[in-house]
């Protein structure tokens, strides 16, 4: 394998590009619609379930197709930028993003919509990969961490504030607006993009890892339509065991591909570093637990306690303001130097935890109580502003530096799958722990409710589902702080590892 050369992408003056804050303006634009659409779609359930008569197992998928393509595909992307140029990768990606959110807004059919996300998906992937890569061509030393703390802060917005943005919008508009409000914000990006972003690329810069691609979305693929299924057809049937095997077998032939390919994707190397190992862990247990929580909520906000998209949003808008607010403020990256990066992990993660048994035991009821709730999503949203600037520094730190790029990749890739598995793995908890309280055909909440005969079986509807709230919550409260606990073990294993190893260095 060849050595990783140095990106040509440097600002050519002492100060950066003349007009880097304004194109960094523009790109956080761009991010931000990406980022928005992991988790606008959860309000919108409602009026899809009603529309376009979609299933639980539907709805997973219209969000899943989206965030599994391009968690397989951000790292090839990142080569892509490297090897044909970061601002004609950043155009491409922009005008796919617009397509397929034209496709989205326009769709008649689930079968359609799922499509769509998931070449929205793919445009996605380009721009989650160049943005970054822009920002690090674009400004010089002294100011590109501010600048990566502001796309930072923005891409936390965009991910937590989705159900918002979405609520807003469905209060004036039909669904399909959620979808259609990303081309006009496309289109400008575009002409902004080809004035103002110069051009850069590594002529030497590794090929693109198409079958490493191909391999990592159908294998994360497999598994989670497993995950997804599982409660539906008995996890030990054949429609789920056969995705099951067939997509650990994929990922197992993605993993040998990439120890023998020249240009990995994923150097499988990095696995040996317990501090990396530690990072990513993190990493993708936080967002699982936020994305899985999300999801579910809304849900609730919106069917049980009943209401409307606006209003739910606006209950979900605590755990983005929180993450923003300290974000903003740099408390996050302050405790990180106070503490140093274990601790802050376990204070992070703990928090984490706290937030999802808050809202399972004080704010996940029938009740119509929101303070349980409020109280859940301000302690998650306070752990993922201390926890994240923690683990990203630790992934960047325990790679090369000549490897900053695939760290980033890295990086979203897990912010991508750890959204999807969160979804798919609580979604699935719920729906068993429901199935198990209440025995109903429906293939949605809103079906079993409409399907109810009597006032009292719409009351045991709705508290079998509150239940299986409850229990996904606890059951993600449980993964986020053990992972977290093991994350942060491994994390001081490593920090000691290098003390030692700088020891005889400095003796001699």
């Amino acid at each position: 394998m060849t050595a990783t050369t140095a990106a040509t992408s440097q600002p050519s003056t002492g100060g950066g590009h003349p007009q880097r804050w304004l194109i960094l303006g523009v790109i956080c634009l761009a991010q931000l619609t990406v980022l928005l659409d992991n988790t606008v779609l959860s309000v919108a359930i409602p009026s899809l379930t009603s529309e376009l008569h979609a299933t639980t197992t539907d709805i997973q998928w219209m969000i899943n197709a989206y965030s599994l393509v391009q968690s397989g595909l951000l790292l090839t992307a990142g080569n892509a930028a490297d090897r044909y140029g970061r601002k004609k990768l950043l155009a491409i990606g922009l005008a796919l993003f617009g397509l397929g959110s034209l496709a989205a807004g326009l769709a008649d059919s689930t079968g359609q919509l799922i499509a769509a996300r998931a070449g929205m998906g793919v445009g996605g992937a380009i721009l989650m990969t160049t943005t970054l890569a822009v920002i690090m061509q674009i400004f010089a030393d002294s100011e590109r961490v501010k600048a990566i703390a502001l796309w930072s802060t923005v891409s936390s917005l965009g991910f937590a504030g989705g159900p918002l943005i979405g609520g807003v919008i469905l209060n004036h508009f039909w669904w399909g607006m959620i979808f259609l409000i990303n081309i006009p914000i496309a289109v400008l990006a575009l002409v902004a993009v080809l004035r103002l972003v110069p051009e850069s690329k590594n002529p030497q810069g590794e090929r693109p890892d198409v079958p490493g691609a191909l391999l990592s979305t159908l294998g994360m693929t497999g598994v989670v339509y497993a995950i997804i299924t599982g409660p539906e057809h008995g996890w030990t049937s054949v429609e789920v065991l056969v995705p099951a095997v067939v997509g650990l077998g994929t990922l197992t032939a993605f993993t040998l591909w990439e120890l023998r390919t020249p240009y990995p994707m994923l150097d499988m190397h990095f696995f040996r570093n317990q501090k990396f190992i530690g990072a990513i862990g993190g990493s993708l247990l936080v967002v699982f637990g936020m994305g899985g929580s999300l999801f579910l909520l809304t849900q609730h906000l919106q069917f049980v306690l009943g209401y409307e998209p606006l209003e739910a949003g606006l209950r979900m808008a605590p755990l983005a303001l929180t993450i923003v607010g300290l974000n903003l403020t740099g408390i996050g990256p302050r405790i990180v130097m106070k503490l140093g990066t274990p601790p802050t992990v376990v204070l992070g993660m703990t928090l984490v935890a706290g937030g999802l048994a808050s809202i399972a035991l004080l704010g996940g009821g029938t009740d119509g109580g929101y303070a349980g709730m409020l109280l859940g999503l301000v302690l998650m949203g306070g752990g993922i502003a201390v926890s994240s600037p923690a683990m990203a520094n630790a992934i960047m730190s325990s790679i090369p530096p000549e490897k900053a790029g695939v760290g980033a990749g890295i990086n979203g890739t897990l912010a991508e799958f750890g959204n999807g598995l969160g979804v798919a793995v609580l979604g699935a908890v719920l729906n068993a722990r429901f199935a198990a309280l209440v025995a109903v055909t429906a293939a949605s909440l809103p079906a079993a409710l409409a399907a109810a005969g009597s006032e009292a079986e719409r009351r045991q509807i709705s508290d079998a589902f509150a239940s299986g709230l409850q229990t996904s919550q606890l059951v993600g409260a449980v993964a986020v702080l053990a992972g977290g606990l093991v994350s942060a073990a491994l994390l001081r294993r490593a920090e000691r590892n290098e003390a030692r190893a700088e020891r005889p260095a400095v003796a001699a």
